[in-house]
């Protein structure tokens, strides 16, 4: 007989174990803290300084209760459990028989449910205990003390428990404990095998990709059974397991198969691959490309380049965390959202950071669709770990079943084993001073991990840390501009001006940032007007890294005319965060290809909060995400230096010829054009060229710009890059803002709605900088920071959901410093 599947998605019942009257209908998933904000019995945790009134929710035990039907045949049968994504500790009976006790949310658990089970109506329950609670017995059954990120973690001892790790509060992230069950587990009767995940390892030749499809299967084994494989493009094929065995590899191959290809690279066509055993279908959508990581040596030391299809591909992103502190609204559609950001901005590859969790496999179908690489970290972040027996028995299973869950995606490029596990080791007296011990603590934990990601995957590179040097090198990586990734965040951390950006030539930057403040409107959704100050108590609840605003503040001092009033405080800390990022990655951009690589912190935020993030709480976009598709563009100059002479260079990413056409002007504040030059250039493939050195006579009287355009020379069949024409524009400053006297630009604005939607056109009389339009809405404009000129109409065209309001604000670097608030404008 084949084998029945139930899925228990709904009917469940959730409740408190003191309260067990008082009981919430709900579905999966269920997010404790989600549940009851829902039902009105707990406080938005968002809202101005709820968050400490609700961590009394993981305190408690809390009941998962649902009833399902067996029948007497099913019970002559296997009857298995299958749960996953389970936060975090909970033990499991059915009909008031225990089951398990589990306590990693980052497993899958089959558990065998067939003696406790009976005819008729079972009774399952999952009681949900306090992670906290558990951290705290394992780290004092530890042969030694394991420091955890105390700078982080608002909860002692996380690095004990397998969960989120910053669900305990990060430097941008709220502590809220999540608990839950996210996955719908299911029943499965059965007579053998249970299929359990795909693997597929791609070989590409010309004409030719042949894929090595590995099949793994649980379970009792006493049989033979046929699996049945099928992938559009290549002929059907069926493997056989015999008895005693729960693997076997079969082999499918596509002739000349329609490649994968990074986002601005080419097209994302996509292959259905189907496996069916004993009525057990898994399919998914995969890519086929040939990929792999040159770490080769140079003369200046290691490279750390991703190779496509035969193509260097300049790694251009962000850092990934959770896309919500509730775990019920980490859906596809909010995927969905922050990933065509993402794409729509030239990402090619997203970071998912170690501090969060394995995301669901909506979040890399989507990067799939969208040709976003993915370089995945395993969950260790920031703190040291154990490498005792129990949690090295805990850790191979997860990581076994994570790469095998995951590795049949061809955007996976690279497992690395943790984020900054190495560089904490010099972070806490306690392992500082016993180096070499916490060195071997850390290498047995480090080693296991790297063995289980090759036995699920020898097809990719495992990368021991981010950052690193490499296998079995555990010196200082976060500065070294010879070999490995780095993360720079001196800018930050340190007080170093943007300029320190220059000293920097790394081969790989996986990590810097800077912080802003969302917009007003973010603000507004978690404030009342009383607490619309930067310093008042509910906006320091909203600013996680202790030093953040000073930092913003004493940086305005050295670069701005400081702000008038809180919008223009807001509106600045995002021109500034922009600036500092542009700074950062143009210059790393016109490195390569000794810098192949950059990967900013962060892409997303969690909740409403002042951060490093390009894209704030609910997907909008601060200035920097504007900027980012504009440094991000494949093909793109940039004003490269600082003072009275810059020099203007162009990088070209692709791997076909450009020809760039346009002009460079230095202009007067006041708008008149001092000097014009023309371009006409010819850019190779992948190569970075100095168009001009210019020097300003008077570098406080002017500014300059570059716009133009470019056009790709030769387009191959067997690279269909999707943009073949795109507009240049940077825009730079001789002297520091704040010397610069700028006259008060007087905006002409018009709006209107049309068949396309509502849109917005801008005049100016005199040079406006950083002309940014702030909207409450969710969505985005068509451009946004940009430099307006005189005789020049801009029309900008809003992209989301209908406007909630009647106006809008327009801020520019001049009103700043002179007006309270940006120009209001109301909407036609």
């Amino acid at each position: 007989m084949p084998t029945t599947t139930l899925s228990l998605d709904d009917r469940w019942q959730l409740f408190r174990e003191d309260t067990p009257r008082h009981c919430y209908d709900v579905k999966i998933p269920v997010d404790v803290h989600h549940v009851l904000l829902q039902a009105g019995d707990l406080p938005d945790p968002f809202y101005r300084d709820n968050e400490a009134r609700v961590q009394w929710v993981h305190q408690q035990r809390w009941v998962l209760e649902r009833s399902f039907d067996l029948s007497k045949a099913d019970l002559a049968r296997d009857i298995t459990l299958q749960l996953e994504y389970l936060d975090t500790h909970a033990t499991i009976t059915l009909n008031d028989e225990p089951v398990a006790t589990l306590s990693n949310l980052f497993r899958r658990f089959y558990l065998n449910i067939s003696p406790q089970a009976r005819v008729g109506e079972n009774r399952l329950r999952i009681t949900l205990h306090d992670a906290a609670q558990l951290g705290a017995e394992r780290a004092a059954q530890l042969p030694f003390p394991v420091p955890y990120s105390e700078s982080n973690n608002q909860i002692p001892h996380m690095n004990t428990v397998r969960k989120t790790q910053c669900d305990a509060g990060w430097d941008w992230g709220i502590c809220l404990m999540s608990t839950g069950l996210y996955t719908a587990p299911l029943i499965q009767v059965h007579s053998d095998r249970l299929l359990d995940t795909v693997r597929v390892t791609q070989h590409h030749q010309p004409g030719e990709a042949r894929l090595a499809v590995t099949v793994d299967t649980i379970g009792a084994a006493q049989t033979e059974q046929r699996i049945h494989l099928g992938l559009p493009g290549a002929e059907p094929v069926e493997l056989t397991l015999v008895p005693g065995q729960t693997q076997g590899v079969a082999e499918l191959i596509v002739t000349n198969p329609s490649l994968w290809w990074p986002n601005g690279y080419g097209d994302q066509p996509l292959y259905r691959l189907a496996v069916e055993l004993d009525g057990q279908l898994w399919q998914r959508d995969i890519g086929l490309r040939d990929l792999y990581w040159d770490l080769s040596a140079d003369e200046a030391g290691n490279r750390m380049v991703v190779v496509v299809n035969g193509v260097e591909i300049f790694a251009k992103g962000a850092n990934w965390i959770p896309a919500d502190a509730f775990p019920a609204r980490h859906t596809p559609e909010r995927y969905q959202h922050l990933l065509e950001a993402s794409a729509a901005a030239h990402f090619n590859m997203i970071r998912v950071w170690g501090g969060g969790l394995y995301e669901h496999d909506a979040f890399y179908a989507t990067c799939e669709r969208l040709g976003l690489l993915v370089w995945q970290d395993l969950m260790f972040a920031c703190s040291l770990y154990p490498s005792t027996p129990a949690f090295l028995d805990d850790v191979t299973p997860e990581v076994d079943w994570q790469i095998r869950r995951l590795q049949s995606h061809g955007c996976i490029a690279i497992w690395c084993g943790d984020n900054e596990v190495i560089g904490a080791i010099n972070w806490y007296e306690t392992s500082r001073n016993n180096r070499e011990k916490y060195l071997v603590n850390y290498d047995r934990l480090n080693r296991v991990l790297d063995d289980t990601v090759q036995h699920g995957d020898p097809s990719r590179v495992f990368w021991p840390s981010s950052p690193c040097n490499g296998e079995l090198d555990f010196g200082d990586a976060w500065h070294d501009d010879n070999k490995g990734d780095i993360h720079y965040w001196d800018v930050w951390h340190s007080g170093k001006s943007f300029s320190a950006y220059y000293d920097i030539k790394p081969r790989f930057c996986s990590e810097f940032g800077y912080q802003s403040f969302p917009s007003k409107g973010v603000i507004e959704s978690f404030t009342e007007p009383g607490d619309r100050n930067v310093t008042s108590p509910v906006m320091e609840v909203h600013q996680k890294n202790p030093a953040g605003n000073a930092k913003i503040v004493e940086m305005f001092t050295r670069y701005f005319r400081f702000p008038m009033g809180f919008d223009q405080f807001l509106y600045l800390s995002q021109v500034q965060q922009a600036i500092a990022m542009k700074t950062a990655i143009e210059y790393w951009r016109t490195l390569r290809p000794h810098c192949m690589g950059t990967l900013y912190w962060q892409l997303n935020d969690n909740w409403p909060v002042a951060s490093w993030s390009s894209l704030e709480y609910g997907g909008g976009w601060k200035q920097m995400h504007y900027h980012a598709r504009r440094f991000y563009q494949p093909v793109q100059w940039f004003w490269i230096g600082e003072g009275a002479t810059q020099q203007l260079v162009a990088v070209n990413d692709l791997p076909v010829p450009a020809r760039l056409s346009g002009q460079w002007q230095i202009i007067g504040l006041d708008g008149k054009v001092v000097q014009t030059t023309p371009i006409n250039q010819r850019l190779e493939a992948g190569e970075s060229l100095c168009l001009a050195e210019v020097t300003a006579e008077d570098p406080t009287e002017t500014f300059a710009v570059a716009r133009g355009d470019y056009e790709l020379e030769q387009i191959t069949s067997a690279i269909a890059i999707p943009v073949i024409k795109g507009e240049c524009d940077a825009t730079t400053y001789f002297a520091v803002w704040k010397h610069l006297d700028l006259p008060q630009a007087m905006l002409a604005i018009e709006t209107g709605k049309d068949a396309e939607g509502l849109w917005v056109t801008l005049r100016t009389d005199v040079p406006a900088h950083y002309v940014t339009l702030d909207s409450p809405g969710t969505g985005r404009w068509s451009d946004n920071s940009f430099t307006l000129l005189p005789g020049e109409t801009k029309t900008l065209r809003w992209q989301g959901q209908p406007l909630g309001r009647d106006e809008l604000a327009v801020y520019h670097l001049a009103a700043s410093y002179r007006e309270t608030m940006g120009t209001m404008v109301r909407l036609k």
